[in-house]
């Protein structure tokens, strides 16, 4: 990521806490945050029955990450952009679509966990 990208984050990347990521995805997409409180709930839920915090440790990244892409305008734009070519009717673009959708996910990921 160049200065420029840089420069234009919506907010800074949030600690990787549960109170820290909701507090920001309250700011970068408010309506997920039923869906993030949800799948927070099963989390503790599996590391309760499993005896592990993997699920939670997961729970965390993947919000994480979703988060790094929504706060990023570079990210979010070329998630949206390969979201809404996924299906096109060339299969060349379909599958070029998937790849990008996964650079993008990669990306993000790669910038979460430093």
């Amino acid at each position: 990521m160049n200065v420029a990208d840089h420069g234009r984050e919506l907010i800074p990347r949030p600690e990787q806490t549960p109170d820290a990521l909701r507090a920001a995805l309250a700011v970068v997409a408010p309506g997920r945050l039923d869906e993030m409180q949800a799948t927070k709930d099963d989390a503790f839920a599996k590391a309760v029955e499993w005896q592990s915090l993997s699920p939670v440790q997961s729970w965390v990244l993947i919000w994480a990450r979703d988060i790094e892409i929504a706060r990023r305008p570079d990210l979010s734009s070329r998630f949206a952009q390969a979201q809404n070519t996924l299906e096109h009717e060339d299969p060349a673009t379909a599958q070029e679509a998937l790849r990008q959708l996964s650079a993008v996910l990669d990306d993000a990921m790669m910038a979460v966990r430093g």
